[in-house]
């Protein structure tokens, strides 16, 4: 079962000025639920807390925090003086007498590892008793930390078997993730880093917009999936901040440096350390500085004795990377294969460890002819002063050094034309047309030359 796909981002969802607002059930006075009761309160909804622990129960009637999070407790005292919160165990009836409710509930670790859906399973036949019993669009938000796929295969598939209705035509199904930070979480709610629903159904994203526009007027509109993998990618990418910067600690101790120095300067650079720069899924990193440098910081590290486990397997990584595009290749089964941009990044001439020389090296060793064209590396860009640097690092430019100016073309459509498979490197125009233009040769595209594949191309990518 699944939602039909609509683009929300093209949508005319307006939000009305003076719009009622919602009434909104909880389930789960947990921490998020917890929060979030007190929270959307105070921007004057009604709230239903749900949960089947009494004390929770107890305490958010009665306005006390059943957690210690700053300013929670007044938030929630105000919400009960005000008449907007009451608290229940009975889901299917807080389900009757609101509009929207937030699924908040436990995903704890199953046996095997995996997501423990039990939980959620639970409150989604609670949910369905409600749904049933009342006429009107209802809005079901999950905000559980779950696998890509839940909301729709688990909660949106027992509210559709047990009721009858119909996903994003009778009520509606949206992943909405929350990031709020324990200790500053009334903060982060009001003045949240990104607002993300995910959603297919355009009147689910009117209801969730509107709920969201005193804190956030411009809310990320996206898929359900795209907004349930998020979550999880925002936290893999904290943790592996808090690895990185540990280990900057370790390597710097030793040497005798201030890593918190070292890290302040760091975190100062907003244009390329924090920032979406080289945070696109892509080809492997390459050029005289990535490759050099993460192998300089790993030998000195072995040589103090220091474990840098994350930024010692780096390279591995890369390597990875290098390995699914040669793959991809072979399993082509092409003769001959065409390469366009050759040098590590577009708008430079330096071969220096690029990584497609890799993926060239192995394919020449084993037959495959190779033709290529590049805007900026000609036959006449000397290679001399790049041949001592590859010396001790990658290997690829000097396997290829011999034959590669006879490798190279002037002109796209020589390569495209003749090619049984082309590898595109570079982003640009005159690659995006030459793929164009070749309709019937598979195409491995390591930089997403476009947003959506076109219809009369053979593409695929390494992570797309």
């Amino acid at each position: 079962m699944e939602l039909k796909k609509l683009n929300l981002h093209d949508a005319q969802i307006v939000v009305p000025a003076n719009s009622t607002k919602a009434r909104i059930s909880i389930v789960g006075l947990g921490y998020v639920g917890a929060v979030s009761t007190a929270c959307l309160s105070s921007l004057g909804h009604k709230v239903i807390g749900v949960d089947v622990d009494q004390t929770k129960i107890e305490q958010i009637a009665r306005g006390q925090s059943p957690i210690h999070e700053d300013q929670l407790g007044e938030t929630l005292a105000m919400g009960v003086a005000e008449g907007l919160i009451t608290a229940t165990d009975d889901l299917s009836a807080a389900v009757r007498e609101t509009d929207v409710t937030f699924v908040s509930v436990g995903t704890p670790t199953a046996a095997d590892g995996g997501c423990d859906y039990s939980y959620i399973e639970q409150a989604a036949r609670s949910m369905a008793v409600g749904l049933m019993q009342k006429d009107g669009f209802h809005v079901f938000a999950m905000r559980c930390s779950i696998p890509p796929g839940t909301t729709m295969k688990v909660m949106a598939n027992i509210l559709e078997s047990m009721t009858n209705k119909k996903a994003g035509r009778d009520f509606g199904i949206c992943f909405n993730p929350e990031f709020l930070r324990e200790g500053v979480a009334i903060d982060d709610f009001h003045n949240p880093p990104k607002t993300v629903i995910g959603t297919s159904d355009v009147r689910t994203a009117q209801i969730m917009r509107q709920i969201y526009a005193p804190v956030d007027d411009t809310p990320i509109l996206t898929t359900v999936e795209v907004a349930e993998t998020i979550k999880y990618v925002d936290n893999v990418w904290h943790a592996t901040k808090v690895c990185f910067a540990n280990e900057v600690g370790r390597l710097c101790k030793p040497l005798g440096v201030d890593s918190h120095a070292v890290m302040d300067i760091f975190t100062q650079d907003q244009k390329l350390n924090l920032s979406p720069y080289y945070l696109k899924p892509g080809f492997a990193y390459g050029g005289s500085c990535l490759p050099k440098e993460v192998r300089a910081v790993q030998h000195i590290a072995e040589g103090l004795g220091v474990s840098l486990p994350l930024i010692s397997n780096l390279d591995r990584s890369n390597q990875e990377q290098i390995a699914q595009a040669l793959h991809m290749v072979r399993e082509t089964g092409a003769k001959r294969v065409g390469i366009l941009g050759l040098a590590f990044k577009p708008g430079t001439d330096d071969l220096r460890e690029s990584p497609i020389l890799e993926v060239m090296a192995a394919l020449r060793e084993e037959g495959v002819e190779l033709i290529v064209h590049d805007t900026a590396f000609t036959r006449d860009t000397p290679l001399d002063g790049l041949m001592s640097y590859v010396k001790h690092g990658s290997t690829g430019l000097a396997k290829l050094a011999d034959g590669l100016r006879d490798m190279l073309r002037d002109d796209v459509a020589a390569v495209t034309d003749t090619a049984d498979a082309i590898v595109v490197c570079h982003s640009n125009d005159t690659y995006r047309q030459a793929v164009m233009d070749a309709p019937d040769t598979p195409v491995i595209d390591v930089v997403r030359l476009f947003r959506e594949p076109p219809q009369n191309a053979q593409v695929n990518g390494i992570g797309w």
